[in-house]
């Protein structure tokens, strides 16, 4: 199938392109940043802000698929930018959905979150939860078909400087120690960003039409658990420091205070466990 990734540059977008190409879809990156992995085939790639109408446009033509994984991803980035928050994560996929109709688009895969499920979240959450309305509009009223993928805490290789599990172990390799700002009770589903891949790549199949899909890990993993696995994995010796630091805007276990659109739970026969991705990312931070 033609597919175009929005945000296909990206900690997820990128695998997810990896993963299509792997699968012998045609892909077509749709950026602002220039692709930093290296690609098995050749991909198209359009170079434009999310907000650029006429190459938005161009991308959309000719598609099957629409995976729109860009915007604003933050979300303590979207707590002091509102406006922008609604720019990029919600108007500019309104634009992607008027395109995918005048363009008789087959699917349109959303990236949400799970914290459309929490009170927390901030304006990140606000924009994910309108955004999931909006699509589900665009179903009743013009029968635009969608699949809603509301992802969990995802890390692995290529994540950016805010991804928790990134930040923790950039500061062990500076200074030897793990360090961690936030509340000892969190708990997690990590998935490793290749497995959260596989399972979106998998929505593609027609069972999941209109559907909201949760992407987690296999179990629930307390940060203390996680931060014992990182410290272990990078031969260190030293205590765990814990900083206390609200964590405004972070939930402390899974969100799930909300009674919004259920989401099933899509699963995999295989995992890559949470020891093997944290060496994975530290290889390649130390080559």
């Amino acid at each position: 199938m033609k597919c175009l990734v929005t945000g296909g540059s990206g900690f997820l977008g990128s695998h997810l392109v990896e993963e299509l190409i792997d699968n012998n879809h045609k892909v077509t990156i749709l950026d602002k940043i220039s692709p930093k992995f290296k690609l098995k085939k050749k991909i198209k790639f359009i170079k434009t802000d999310l907000l650029n109408k006429k190459k938005v446009e161009l991308a959309i033509k000719n598609q099957d698929v629409v995976f729109h994984y860009g915007g604003l991803s933050g979300i303590n980035e979207s707590m002091h930018n509102p406006l922008k928050t609604a720019e990029y994560n919600l108007i500019a996929t309104l634009r992607l959905l008027d395109f995918c109709l005048k363009y008789k688009i087959k699917r349109f895969i959303f990236a949400s979150s799970v914290y459309v499920n929490s009170e927390q979240g901030s304006f990140y959450k606000s924009s994910k939860r309108a955004a999931e309305d909006f699509i589900e509009e665009y179903k009743k009223k013009y029968n635009l078909k969608f699949t809603i993928l509301r992802f969990g805490t995802v890390y692995g290789i290529r994540a950016s400087k805010e991804n928790n599990i990134n930040k923790i172990i950039d500061i062990a390799l500076k200074k030897k120690k793990i360090i961690y700002q936030g509340n000892k009770k969190n708990i997690r589903e990590y998935i490793n960003v290749k497995d959260a891949s596989k399972l979106a790549l998998k929505t593609i199949n027609k069972k999941y039409i209109n559907k909201y899909v949760k992407i987690s890990g296999k179990e629930k993993t307390s940060v203390i658990k996680a931060l014992t696995v990182i410290k272990k994995e990078m031969g260190l010796t030293s205590k765990i420091i814990y900083q206390k630091k609200k964590d405004v805007g972070h939930y402390i276990n899974f969100p799930d205070n909300l009674v919004v659109k259920k989401a099933k739970k899509i699963n995999s026969r295989q995992y890559i466990s949470f020891a093997k991705g944290i060496r994975e990312i530290i290889k390649s931070k130390t080559k």
